[in-house]
């Protein structure tokens, strides 16, 4: 019996079929809203079926971190430029007829037809084809950077500096996990315990890692107390150790005036830092062991070299003494005032030429002397006055000369071989 009433079950029907989902979904995208949206499975349903309406393209792109699995190669594929990746898969048979091997940074063409993986949410490409376009453009790019460094003569011998024999601190930069720095570290206390650690612990890959990586380079430099200055990475894929091709780190490391050492551990592709850097280790736990002597064998070669001298000295010192033997056993060491014979009649004929030297020059120089006190008696003034001459002066003490130099009257003073006579003038004549 009907009575225009809604009975609950009736209710309960209506209302869950109006919220049915698929009675509810937009058809389109435009057609969506916050109250009508599509469930994520939808959408990626929906992408899903727009991709795989694609045909196959060719892309070019670089190859990072190829990959094997069974039948498969897997690997990235990079647009350096626009920094772009798209996840490929190919069979092995596709990548074998390129003839040479699919490396880590070439630059390769792929036909290719696009995949959506709705379940990730993820654009794959399944390759078909892939061929080679020469060198990567990171490859050429760190090319291109060694061409302009090595110009700079950033990678001379000359420029590099050596190692210091003990260093007191060394500073370390590595990853803030990894195993670089437990094996620099402990291979190096192995060898010598005493030395000390200054570390920077950074990012040694992705987007940081170059700023992280310079910073740390000059920050250790100016440490005091450091002494040397390790770099190092276990290794790694070409773009995971791309930093250290960097020219911030490059450079960062020419400029460093502390001894750097490269330890990146990649044999392969060396980055461009171990051309810069004063030495190059090939892995951290050669660094390790590069950076300080070995305690036990400079102890071994201490002690050595202490034989070795006490030998040479024991050796000297008996040369020494048999050489003094055969000097006291000769004769002239034995009696040496014999020496001294061939001079004896030297010395007393050499004392009577000298005295009969002595007495001639004496005897020429007394004669001489009274010759010539002879004629300084005979031309000096008291002489002439011992003759009977006088010298007669006016009051002013002025010799007189001429009779018109005095006046009637006028006082003088008449010096005579003996003596001294006043006077005064009487009379004045021509």
């Amino acid at each position: 019996m009907t009575d225009g009433s809604i009975h609950p079950d009736n209710a309960s029907r209506g209302a869950d079929a109006s919220r049915d989902p698929a009675a509810e979904m937009p058809g389109t995208a435009a057609d969506t809203s916050a109250e009508h949206p599509w469930p994520v499975h939808h959408l990626t349903g929906k992408i899903g079926q727009y991709v795989h309406r694609m045909g196959p393209v060719w892309v070019e792109g670089q190859v990072l971190r190829p990959s094997r699995w069974k039948n498969l190669v897997f690997f990235d594929l990079r647009d350096p430029s626009e920094n772009a990746t798209l996840g490929v898969s190919a069979l092995s048979s596709v990548v074998d007829r390129m003839g040479t091997p699919l490396d880590d940074g070439s630059r390769v063409v792929v036909h290719a037809r696009p995949r959506w993986w709705a379940r990730s949410g993820a654009l794959k490409l399944d390759a078909g084809d892939i061929r080679h376009a020469g060198v990567g453009d990171l490859l050429a790019r760190i090319e291109a950077l060694k061409e302009a460094l090595a110009a700079e003569g950033l990678f001379d011998a000359e420029r590099k500096r050596p190692l210091p024999f003990v260093p007191r601190i060394v500073g370390l930069v590595c990853a803030t996990q990894g195993e670089a720095e437990h094996d620099v570290v402990v291979n190096a206390t192995e060898r010598w315990p005493s030395v000390r650690f200054e570390i920077r612990r950074v990012s040694v890959q992705g987007q940081h890692a170059v700023r992280e990586v310079s910073e740390a380079i000059a920050d250790l430099d100016t440490a005091p107390g450091v002494d040397v200055i390790v770099v190092a990475r276990g290794g790694g894929s070409f773009e995971d150790l791309i930093a250290f091709s960097d020219e911030r780190v490059v450079r960062a490391a020419a400029a460093c005036t502390t001894p750097l050492v490269s330890a990146i551990g990649h044999e392969k592709d060396s980055p461009v830092l171990d051309l810069v850097a004063d030495y190059r280790a090939s892995t951290p736990t050669d660094a390790g062991k590069r950076i300080v002597p070995d305690a036990a064998q400079e102890a071994a070669g201490i002690d050595q070299a202490r034989r070795d001298m006490r030998e040479a000295l024991e050796a000297l010192v008996a040369r020494e003494a048999r050489g003094l033997e055969q000097f006291r056993s000769r004769p002239v060491l034995a009696h040496p005032h014999r020496m001294l014979d061939p001079y004896r009649d030297a010395v007393a004929q050499a004392r009577q030429s000298a005295g009969r030297a002595l007495v001639a020059i004496l005897s020429g120089a007394d004669g001489a002397t009274r010759e010539l006190a002879a004629s300084l008696r005979a031309l000096s003034p008291q002489g002439t006055l011992d003759r009977g001459y006088a010298i007669v002066r006016d009051a002013a003490g002025a010799v007189v000369t001429r009779a018109s130099a005095v006046h009637e009257g006028d006082p003088l003073r008449i010096r005579l071989g003996q003596g001294e006579i006043a006077a005064n003038v009487t009379s004045v004549g021509k």
